[in-house]
């Protein structure tokens, strides 16, 4: 039956590509008019038929995958979507034999797929899962079944379907489907999903979303929606089922864009294939922290003590003062030839040709230009009472240069005394124009300027905070003389002008900077052409246009968008200060959803991140979720991570599981060399399972791990600490727990991270320090 259905959609879903494709024919045709209207008519219409089209052509790995058995309703309105509108079942819809038995006729059928599709007559053969007609499929308990006798989960690869599993939600009932028994097939639809072996790819959860998922997917978003839960919740795949979700209730709301902060770049390659089998793509960036700031890219990570100096709030004082104190560069070492380290713009013509290339390295402490026949001169004094003048206030500091600017070239006409030659107002005007004019073009003036007031960028405030001296001065008061040296030694990876590798700490105070400095000028455009002004159009360009070439302007607004519609906090907890305030930086006007668990916390110091969160989210109003059951680990493994959740989070409960598998983990001490224990350990998780395994080692050893698995195949993935957040794989290898609650103050929940990544199989292999018992088991793990 469900065979038959699938294959008619799929002739529906034919002829609907035959017309968008004939669509773009046609638009293609009304290109060839050649007027500014018809290209503009052409580009509109190819641009929402290649949308369409492309989402005709999407391969679904199970296109079709739900279907509910209704009752009759309590009203017959049928909404947008052409089912029935109503949740509950009218009043006559069972009726009581003599015996008191219930007996209801099923009166509508709905199947629940990716996306909706109509047949010719605009009856439903596909409801939309986004539809509110879909919402029982998720909601509906046997405690509240509403309108909903059967649920069923249906398995389809390509046009094939695999397989059934039904839920009986009225099973108190007798109920008939067009003329016969109601049948029931399969243990039920959510052991079925949880019995999948997982891949490096995410897989969605459309077809077995549960209740309390449901109700945070489909919640308004007129308020920040905080969800919390623990391991194995669903968190992540709520998060991008509610992104897609959203665009399909008020698409044109969110056409501002959606984004999903995920903490690693790991966690954006695991779910970044999730939103096209949910119908959706395009609207969505999914980017991890280290790659918010476009030009900065980073997946390395600084040493616990590093990392908490720079996520800390108080690197804004920090850099409040570098963004100021770069502007003065290190003085040069006294020598014969200049003048014990004093730099005079204007001394010699050698002296003036460098400052025209703006290559000075050093701040110069006096200036003198010729103006009017006569030499004018500014010492140092007078240079750093104008340069504390134009300083003055909270602007940034790359649009404070103009002021400088004006303020030196006002300093020069006093020192020149040309103001007391001139009594006439107009006259007075008319020379201080001159003058400005003359002192200004000179090249003396220009070096002059590029030393004193250089255009400052982020990483060039960045690379000067590698020298510990001058940073020890901007951060008086705020760092520890040790927390200093730390923070600079850990940026001299970083060149003069800050290029260089960087870490995922380091991008969140790049941004900081960004808004300190302020945007550089932009460059100036290029002249017009005067034939321009006879057609009035510089250049007509359409979508299909821009389809062929190298970067398409989808692609470009993404890489400018620095303020979305929505904005999706995954892992929350893991943001620190500093990463809150350049998370927050780009939902300014956005609604927000905050997914977290404070147990797998990785951030010291929970409270000031609080503080950090509060501040980006502003006084929205806030509405808490709470998702309860663990679906990714059995009970045997949920078992052992309820052990160290005791010592990291007292009190805190953990979510229940609902499965048991009867496979109590391993525990295995290593043997001699660690990497030939580990590379053993995998190879017989390989051979026990069918999807995927995942070694966990303590940050500083993911590079040794790597080696240690080189060559047993892309099933098997090696992974710090750290990056294990949000990811699952059938089977773990924890490697050494003890040197992963060591690694930093959050160490015991990160170890709680690790121990809840498998759905299948945990091995927890015991290092020196572990004190492994008799059975292999470490202390941070025994009673």
């Amino acid at each position: 039956m469900e065979q038959q259905h699938l294959n008619r959609v799929y002739r529906r879903l034919n002829e609907k590509i035959h017309e968008a494709e004939f669509l773009v024919g046609d638009a293609s045709q009304r290109g060839q008019v050649g007027t500014p209207g018809a290209l503009a008519e052409r580009d509109a219409q190819v641009f929402r038929a290649g949308i369409h089209l492309n989402r005709l052509n999407s391969e679904f790995e199970d296109f079709l995958f739900g279907r509910i058995d209704l009752l009759e309703g309590k009203d017959g309105e049928r909404g947008a979507d052409g089912a029935f509108s109503s949740v509950e079942p009218a009043e006559g819809a069972v009726e009581q034999d003599a015996e008191g038995r219930g007996h209801a006729r099923i009166e509508e059928t709905l199947h629940i797929g990716r996306i909706g599709v109509l047949d010719t007559d605009y009856a439903p053969l596909v409801i939309d899962w986004r539809a509110p007609a879909a919402a029982p499929f998720y909601r509906s308990t046997p405690k509240e079944p509403g309108r909903v006798v059967r649920r069923r989960v249906i398995r389809s690869k390509g046009r094939k379907v695999l397989g059934v599993e039904d839920d009986l939600l009225r099973p108190e009932l007798t109920v008939s489907l067009n003329g016969g028994g109601l049948p029931v097939i399969g243990d039920g639809a959510l052991m079925a999903a949880l019995g999948q072996a997982r891949s490096h790819t995410m897989r969605d959860i459309v077809s077995s979303i549960q209740a309390e998922q449901d109700l945070v997917i489909r919640a308004p978003a007129t308020s920040v929606a905080e969800v919390g839960g623990g391991p194995g919740t669903g968190k992540t795949a709520v998060a991008l089922h509610r992104a897609a979700y959203l665009l399909y209730q008020d698409r044109r709301r969110y056409a501002g864009g959606i984004l999903v902060v995920s903490p690693t770049p790991l966690l954006v390659a695991y779910t970044e294939g999730v939103l096209p089998s949910l119908g959706e793509e395009g609207q969505v960036a999914i980017r991890a922290v280290g790659s918010l700031v476009d030009g900065a890219e980073a997946d390395t990570y600084d040493e616990p003590a590093v990392a908490r100096i720079k996520g800390s709030a108080r690197m804004l004082k920090v850099l409040r003062k570098a963004a100021r104190g770069a502007l003065e560069q290190p003085r040069p070492q006294p020598s014969s030839r200049d003048n014990g380290g004093q730099l005079a713009f204007g001394e010699d013509d050698e002296q003036a040709g460098e400052a025209a290339g703006g290559t000075a390295a050093v701040t110069p402490t006096s200036l003198r230009v010729v103006a009017f026949g006569a030499r004018v001169e500014l010492g140092e004094r007078e240079l750093t009472r104008i340069r504390e003048s134009a300083l003055g206030g909270s602007a940034p500091v790359n649009l404070l240069r103009p002021r400088a600017r004006r303020l030196l070239l006002d300093a020069l006409w006093s020192a020149s005394g040309s103001r007391k030659r001139f009594t006439d107002p107009d006259m007075a005007a008319e020379a201080r124009a001159a003058f400005d004019e003359d002192v200004s073009t000179e090249d003396v003036f220009i070096g002059f300027m590029a030393a004193w007031w250089p255009e400052l960028t982020p990483r060039r405030v960045l690379g000067a905070m590698a020298d510990e001296r001058r940073l020890g001065r901007w951060a008086r008061r705020v760092l520890t003389p040790r927390e200093t040296r730390q923070l600079a030694r850990s940026l001299r990876r970083l060149d003069e002008d800050g290029k260089g590798p960087l870490s995922v700490h380091d991008v969140a105070l790049l941004d900081e900077l960004h808004t300190l400095l302020g945007a550089l000028p932009p460059p100036k455009k290029r002249e017009h052409d005067p034939l321009d002004q006879l057609t009035g159009l510089d250049e007509v360009t359409t979508f299909s246009d821009r389809m062929s070439s190298r970067r398409s302007r989808l692609d470009r607004m993404e890489e400018e968008r620095t303020d979305y519609a929505h904005v999706i906090v995954d892992e929350a907890q893991d943001l620190t200060p500093m990463q809150w305030r350049l998370v927050g930086r780009r939902g300014r006007q956005a609604t927000w959803t905050v997914v977290g668990d404070p147990a797998q916390s990785s951030w010291s110091d929970p409270d000031e991140a609080a503080e950090a969160r509060d501040e980006a989210l502003g006084s929205r109003p806030r509405r808490k979720f709470s998702l309860t059951v663990n679906y990714r680990n059995p009970a045997e493994i949920a078992e052992v991570a309820a052990k160290v959740l005791a010592l990291a989070m007292p009190g805190m409960e953990s979510p229940r599981a609902v499965r048991s598998t009867g496979l109590a983990p391993r525990f295995a001490v290593a043997q001699g060399d660690v990497g030939t224990s580990v590379r053993e350990e995998a190879q017989r998780l390989l051979d026990e399972v069918d999807g995927t395994v995942g070694v966990v080692v303590a940050m500083h050893l993911r590079e040794q791990a790597r080696h240690w698995l080189a060559g047993l195949g892309d099933r098997v993935v090696a992974l710090g600490s750290l990056e294990a957040k949000g990811l699952e794989y059938d089977a773990t290898v924890v490697v050494s727990p003890a040197e992963i609650a060591d690694e930093s103050p959050a160490g015991l929940r990160v170890l709680y991270v690790a121990l809840t990544r498998a759905t299948q199989r945990l091995t927890v292999l015991s290092g020196d320090r572990d004190q492994p018992d008799e059975r292999g088991v470490p202390d941070l793990l025994r009673e």
